[in-house]
C-alpha cells in the first residue's frame, strides 16, 4: 500500500478518495510521522429494500389471487 505525504494528499484529495473507494484504504503520513488511514464507508441499505416493478394490476387483483393462493 502506498502512503502519500500531507502536502500530497493536500494536492491529490479527490484521486485519493477514489483510491480509497477502489482500494479500501490510503495511508498518509505528516511530517511529524503521524500516519493516518483514510477509508471509503460504504452505505449500510436493508436487503429487503428493493426496487419495485409497475405490473399494471389492480388491488381487487392481487387480493383475488391471495383469496385463491390461500384456498389451496
Amino acid at each position: 500500500m502506498q502512503t502519500y505525504t500531507y502536502s500530497e494528499a493536500r494536492q491529490k484529495l479527490a484521486f485519493l478518495l477514489d483510491k480509497a473507494k477502489r482500494e479500501g484504504t490510503v495511508l498518509i503520513k505528516r511530517k511529524d510521522g503521524s500516519l493516518f488511514e483514510v477509508k471509503a464507508c460504504s452505505e449500510k441499505k436493508s436487503p429487503l429494500n428493493v426496487k419495485g416493478i409497475n405490473i399494471n394490476i389492480e388491488k381487487d387483483e392481487i387480493l383475488d389471487i391471495l383469496k385463491e393462493i390461500r384456498k389451496r
